[in-house]
């Protein structure tokens, strides 16, 4: 495990999937991150990669040949090297490999950023083509925040305050996590959703671009609380699992098939395309009171 910190926050990063398992902020005595109870979800914090959500058939077509990949990508099974450590910031790197390249046919360098600037954890993903032909891939965040953040308080205590009043469309997704042809408004000119177990009963709440670009998690009846920035980022996705004492805010430069998709991977919704030598890159962020 590597561990960075400075006065106010400390941050464990687990270097399998290079996945965030402990925000903990020194001042107010409070771990943000959701324990990964493998009971609920073995998760806290996957990164997505080089697909987000879920591949209709779990296939994708490229240059006319077939290829399989789980439900988010590989990157979050994968072991990522570190490359520069310091006090309170650290880069994590992955390449391309053979397995990579039997289900990916793109070589790539991609590089996670995790720095502490005062009491805010930025992440940042840089995403490198290094081959001599086009790259087409998505990426995004799956951070899980412990809700409730302290205790005597509930899960329906906490809402999302959006920086923006705005029709929450939802896109519903089937049952096997492919977005729907048709959303439906979920939420009508308002900045809040306010949290429940019920509301994740049909899964996650996937929205497409947002007016949005951060998003307070609070309660009324405590000062703790969280900002999370996901400008640049456009869709967002918001999910719990089942009766689970958590919340997921989801950054993510690409999205789940959806279920009329003909597979093609150049033509999937919110795909990415790299040149040779170019980079990508992207920044969400958490701000933490």
């Amino acid at each position: 495990m590597i561990t960075i910190e400075n006065e106010i926050l400390k941050a464990v990063i687990n270097p399998k999937g290079a996945e965030l398992i402990s925000l903990f902020h020194k001042q107010n005595q409070t771990e943000y991150m959701w324990r990964a109870d493998p009971a609920f979800w073995g998760k806290s914090s996957p990164v997505l990669f080089p697909i987000v959500g879920a591949l209709k058939d779990n296939l994708y077509r490229f240059k006319g040949k077939d290829y399989t990949l789980p439900r988010h990508g590989f990157a979050r099974d994968k072991h990522f090297n570190v490359e520069e450590l310091s006090l309170d910031d650290v880069n994590f790197q992955l390449h391309h490999d053979e397995s990579t390249l039997e289900v990916f046919p793109f070589p790539f360098e991609f590089t996670i950023h995790y720095a502490l600037k005062s009491n805010l954890l930025e992440v940042k993903y840089q995403i490198k083509n290094v081959g001599t032909d086009e790259m087409w891939f998505s990426v995004g965040g799956h951070p899980a925040f412990n809700v409730p953040l302290v205790g005597n308080t509930e899960y329906e205590d906490y809402l999302l305050k959006f920086n923006r009043k705005e029709d929450f469309y939802r896109w519903p997704l089937t049952d096997g996590g492919l977005i729907r042809t048709a959303p439906y408004l979920e939420f009508e000119i308002t900045d809040e959703i306010h949290i429940s177990k019920e509301l994740f009963a049909k899964d996650a709440l996937v929205f497409k671009h947002l007016k949005s670009t951060n998003v307070i998690l609070q309660s009324g009846k405590i000062s703790t609380q969280l900002k999370f920035n996901f400008e640049g980022f456009p869709f967002l996705g918001i999910w719990a699992a089942p009766q689970a004492d958590f919340v997921c805010i989801e950054p993510w430069c690409g999205i789940a098939d959806s279920e009329n998709h003909n597979q093609e991977l150049t033509e999937k919704e919110g795909i990415n395309r790299l040149n040779p030598g170019e980079v990508f890159e992207k920044v969400w962020s958490v701000e933490l009171n």
